[in-house]
């Protein structure tokens, strides 16, 4: 029987000092913040693995923190996605996902962010998706309005395309997509109850519907994106 869809809910990191405090006890070690995030939130997205590598053993001790429905949303390396040359971005994911496969299970969406000057080439995302296995579960961050030309693409090749809502730029109603899983980057510098509820009424039909939703805030120094994605966790449940 297949597992019920459900929402992935956390923030943009985990590893703040600002957060001792706030979210964090006082006297907490670097070393266990992972796990007592783990506790509270159900999947982290990891950025800094656009500029770095993770290290093998930083996988492991991450798997060893988790509980074993936890997932891991990482952002792809830019050598990935800002390469000038083809073969040379190809190369690098290669090597990437590789690593990241470590995660086994606890590995959910690569989120493969393209630069702002980048427009839209379906030829270039052709060849990109066709090299991404299967098994990997994608998500695409245009952040160039040209490449809503391919949208439909990335429908047909069963890939997620990433939705941010910000304070410049809010989400339109037609902007959202919920196949094969949605991914909400909701990156405002604060949400009220009645938007929280509201997020929280869209995600609860999307998973009625079979889609599992992946969802993150913003790092605040002030510990608000916690704050936020445990309320928003609270009306879900509700």
């Amino acid at each position: 029987m297949p597992a019920m869809a459900q929402l992935y809910v956390g923030t943009s990191g985990f590893g703040y000092d600002e957060w001792r405090g706030r979210f964090y006890p006082d006297d907490i070690r670097s070393a266990a913040m992972l796990g007592y995030y783990a506790g509270v939130f159900n999947s982290v997205e990891v950025i800094y693995t656009f500029r770095q590598f993770p290290a093998e053993k930083t996988l492991r001790t991450w798997l060893e923190q988790t509980p074993e429905q936890f997932r891991f949303a990482i952002k792809a390396h830019r050598m990935v996605t800002h390469a000038a040359s083809r073969e040379r971005a190809l190369a690098g994911m290669a090597d990437f996902l590789e690593l990241v496969q470590l995660l086994g299970d606890r590995l959910g969406p690569v989120r493969f962010q393209f630069p702002p000057t980048r427009t839209c080439d379906l030829d270039l995302l052709e060849k990109f998706l066709a090299a991404i296995p299967s098994r990997i579960p994608a998500a695409v961050e245009f952040r160039h309005d040209s490449w809503r030309h391919a949208w439909p693409l990335l429908a047909e090749r069963g890939v997620a395309r990433v939705v941010a809502d910000t304070d410049e730029q809010p989400v339109q109603a037609e902007d959202l997509v919920w196949q094969p899983f949605g991914y909400l980057r909701l990156r405002r510098s604060s949400y009220s109850d009645a938007e929280l509820a509201a997020w929280a009424e869209r995600f609860t039909a999307a998973i009625a519907s079979g889609s599992d939703v992946h969802c993150y805030f913003r790092h605040e120094d002030t510990a608000a994106g916690p704050r936020m994605a445990q309320r928003l966790a609270e009306l879900m449940e509700a």
